[in-house]
């Protein structure tokens, strides 16, 4: 697995790092929505609160994350060169920073013409991205699991784009679409086509190599991506067929197959090597444990009557799913991928003159373990907060824009560290040659 990293292809740091920390940003909007909105904002999935509330994790936080992270992992796992990064950097994160504000608020007034800028926005700037990486990896073999995986993610990120403008461009234009369909094929595709499977793909370098844990199965790796992709293709097919008894099979297939990644990734991660939990492995377990609660809450309701019919159910498993699954994921992955990034700028700059700062001294654990007592008490917050709004939803927000603050605050030390070990390197004395 090691031999499958060059570090030397790191793109410039400036790429990825104006992702990581917009995403927190979008973490605090989510918890003033959630003040300004109040009770009435949890009323049901479908109150304009909550879709801006959802679009704020999904794409602000979460889509910052991931775009920002392939950015660095494409040329350092693939050895696939995105041309002009900073470039590409560039436009991508200011069309999502500033497409997803745009969606939020037209979510929020639901005027047309926002749809529509947002539409614009959004799918120019996600569309630039999978035009770059894609051009990247051409003639890159898929013959690793993680570069396969990769690849198919980005299919499935494009299809999550694709329902996404049809949808936008819907409710632009009040064209008459099956739109629950296309939503629950959207939000499908986006979570296991495009999130699981790249979750997935970069969890099989940086689990067993952050974690110090065995690789994961080789019937896992060969053909869990493939799979997502295949049900996803046939879950559309069907849902849009309206063969509905084939497609709610298919929905629980694509449930089965998120719980296979979490449920194998435990069982990794039970054999690490490591005799004390650090906070990426917390991060990794407490995601990976909140996406089986969400399949078992999935599965309970095809089962129990009354709780398919508790209008909060959908609320719960969201919250299960993206806060407490891909949000702790991507909070792990920023704490070992923000300071890897430093101590390797930092270690390239100094040229040998100066010592790069370890890891530890970049982020303190300290730090992180206290960011992450505030992500749990947010993510349990905001799980009581949907079951009982009235009083809790208020807790729940600040808590959420707590937990998001400190998670800016440790990434900007991070990066202050970095700032004043270059005024180091750039008053070192050269370096003397004795002949």
């Amino acid at each position: 697995m090691q031999a499958l990293l060059s570090f030397e292809q790191s793109p410039p740091l400036r790429a990825p790092l104006r992702f990581f920390m917009t995403a927190p940003l979008f973490g605090m909007l989510a918890g003033a929505l959630m003040l300004w909105g109040g009770p009435d904002l949890l009323a049901s999935r479908w109150t304009p609160g909550v879709l801006a509330l959802t679009h704020l994790i999904t794409v602000g936080f979460m889509l910052q994350v991931m775009l920002g992270a392939l950015q660095q992992l494409l040329p350092v796992v693939a050895g696939a060169n995105m041309a002009r990064p900073l470039r590409v950097a560039l436009v991508v994160h200011a069309c999502l920073t500033v497409g997803t504000l745009v969606l939020v608020a037209a979510f929020l007034s639901y005027r047309p013409w926002l749809f529509g800028v947002a539409t614009l926005l959004l799918g120019l700037g996600v569309l630039t991205f999978i035009v770059s990486a894609t051009r990247a990896l051409i003639g890159v073999a898929s013959d690793h699991a993680t570069v396969g995986g990769i690849k198919l993610a980005l299919l499935g990120l494009g299809v999550t784009l694709m329902l996404g403008l049809v949808l936008t461009i819907a409710l632009a234009g009040s064209y008459n679409l099956p739109l629950l369909s296309l939503t629950t094929l959207h939000l499908g595709w986006g979570l296991l086509g495009w999130g699981g499977v790249l979750v997935a793909a970069v969890g099989y370098v940086v689990v067993p190599m952050f974690q110090l844990t065995p690789p994961y199965p080789e019937w896992f790796t060969r053909h869990f991506a493939r799979v997502a992709i295949g049900i996803m293709a046939l879950w559309m097919a069907t849902e849009l067929g309206k063969l509905e008894a084939l497609s709610t099979l298919l929905a629980a297939a694509a449930t089965m197959a998120g719980a296979t990644l979490a449920g194998t990734t435990l069982t990794v991660a039970r054999r690490s090597k490591r005799a004390r939990l650090d906070p990426t492995q917390q991060c990794w377990r407490l995601a990976m444990a909140c996406t089986l609660l969400a399949s078992a809450l999935w599965v309970a309701t095809r089962f129990i009557a009354p709780l398919e019919a508790w209008p909060q159910w959908p609320l719960l498993w969201g919250v299960l799913v993206l806060f407490g699954g891909f949000v702790s994921v991507m909070v792990g992955m920023l704490y070992k991928i923000v300071p890897f990034l430093v101590w390797l700028h930092l270690r390239n700059l100094g040229r040998g003159k100066v010592s790069a700062p370890n890891m530890k001294m970049v982020l303190a654990e300290s730090d992180m373990r206290q960011h992450l007592w505030l992500h749990g008490v947010a993510l349990l917050a905001l799980v009581l907060a949907v079951i009982w709004p009235d009083p809790l939803v208020y807790p729940a927000a600040v808590a959420l824009i707590a937990a998001n603050t400190w998670l800016l605050r440790n990434l900007l030390r991070a990066l202050g560290v970095y700032h004043r070990h270059l005024l180091v390197i750039a008053n070192s004395p050269p370096k003397v040659h004795h002949a």
